[in-house]
């Protein structure tokens, strides 16, 4: 049996059972290698979309770095046995600047390079993250970081843009209008959750506060906004705006698609309102789906 040093990083790893290499016979050149993905016969379907996802990548949304979560394929020919996956990564990062800026005109010449790239008629990418903005509180005007969750959806093909969405999932404030009408004194109220996909009309251009545009949608129709930082005299016009302006979550929605349609650059939605019950175990929601 080989007498082993442990005192080197050698020998310590053959005696947690590391062996050597072997000598191989396959080349190293990659011009020599077997490459399978580049196959081409006859593989029975046309695949519509094979890529990446669940990868987690810098962004930049509005002012701020954040966490993204991407989305990435391309279409698949028929006859070709497989995409090489290593080019969506590497178009990518083509608009790696400390992070890729999460809008349309990034994400669709992302698209262009990969399309060209992997040489197929159509690719897409899908990319969320959360968004941070600065927000002041009602009364005293302090300033501190507010949140919502974004959504960018983005196809291209041959003819041009063949899905274009943007989503949003942003926290509220509802007061129940069925306990203010029964109750001597107060009402149960709750944290919301607004959560809206759009369709936006690529013949339309976007305006450039469009994530601006759309919070507001989602929150201004609710009880009550959420706030970073509230001092009392803050806290007693968010409770007071709450009781003045109940809401179920069937006013909610209604309300919320009403402005939506409002927006000329909006083609269509899909729209869900979720309470978190304070006086249940379970949750109360509306969804709707509209298209212009």
């Amino acid at each position: 049996m080989e007498e082993l040093d442990l005192t080197t990083r050698e020998g310590r790893f053959k005696h947690f059972g590391s062996v050597d290499p072997i000598e191989g016979t396959k080349p190293m050149e990659k011009e020599l290698m077997v490459d399978l993905q580049s196959s081409k016969k006859d593989f029975l379907f046309e695949v519509d979309s094979v890529g990446i996802n669940n990868l987690s990548y810098p962004v930049v949304i509005g002012d701020f770095q954040s966490i993204g979560n991407f989305e990435l394929a391309t279409s698949l020919r028929k006859n070709e046995k497989g995409i090489n996956m290593s080019r969506i990564l590497e178009s990518l990062e083509t608009q790696n600047d400390g992070g890729v800026r999460l809008d349309f005109g990034t994400l669709e010449t992302v698209l262009g390079t990969l399309r060209d790239r992997m040489d197929q008629e159509s690719a897409e990418v899908t990319a969320d993250g959360k968004w941070y903005f600065a927000k002041q509180s009602p009364h005293t005007q302090l300033s501190g970081m507010a949140h919502a969750d974004v959504k960018y959806s983005l196809e291209i093909g041959e003819s041009g843009t063949t899905r274009k969405q943007l989503g949003m999932t942003a926290m509220v404030t509802t007061l129940c209008p069925c306990s203010k009408g029964i109750s001597e004194y107060s009402a149960h109220n709750q944290r919301g959750y607004v959560k809206v996909l759009l369709d936006v009309d690529p013949e339309k251009e976007l305006p450039d506060d469009h994530r601006e545009q759309l919070y507001e949608v989602l929150e201004i129709n609710a009880s009550s906004q959420l706030y970073p930082i509230l001092k009392r005299t803050d806290e007693k016009m968010v409770t007071e705006r709450a009781y003045e302006n109940p809401r179920f979550v069937e006013d909610l929605i209604r309300l919320i698609a009403y402005d939506l349609v409002e927006l000329d650059w909006v083609k269509g939605f899909e729209l869900e309102c979720r309470n978190e019950e304070s006086i249940h175990q379970h949750d109360a929601f509306s969804r709707m789906r509209y298209q212009k």
